[in-house]
């Protein structure tokens, strides 16, 4: 049986070079099947984390909830609870403007 994926956990200050991040345009970005309490969600790529020690995450946004709300959530690749859906005819890129944009924070 297929476990859920293993969610990325955030960058922190003080633990060395950032994640580099890529994205794709917002037109053509690609997608995965994620695995979640039993069923696979469509969820759609917003950025490729590539970690310092080698590890790679997509965050995605996925309606967790089955109420058709999407939130952000990064996941650890690969793993069998992620699948692609969907591959973007763009290659990723981590130059401004030419990407997706990363989301905003939420403002306060």
């Amino acid at each position: 049986m297929t476990e859920d994926p293993a969610e990325a956990r955030p960058w922190r200050e003080g633990e060395g070079p950032k994640p580099k991040m890529r994205t794709w345009p917002p037109a053509d970005p690609p997608a995965l099947w994620v695995r979640q309490n039993g069923s696979w969600k469509w969820a759609t790529v917003t950025a490729r984390q590539d970690w310092p020690d080698g590890r790679t995450a997509y965050q995605v946004l996925i309606d967790t909830a089955g109420t058709t709300a999407t939130s952000h959530r990064a996941y650890w690749w690969p793993h069998e609870g992620l699948r692609i859906a969907h591959r973007s005819a763009a290659e990723p890129t981590a130059e401004a403007g030419l990407g997706g944009d990363l989301p905003r924070p939420p403002q306060r």
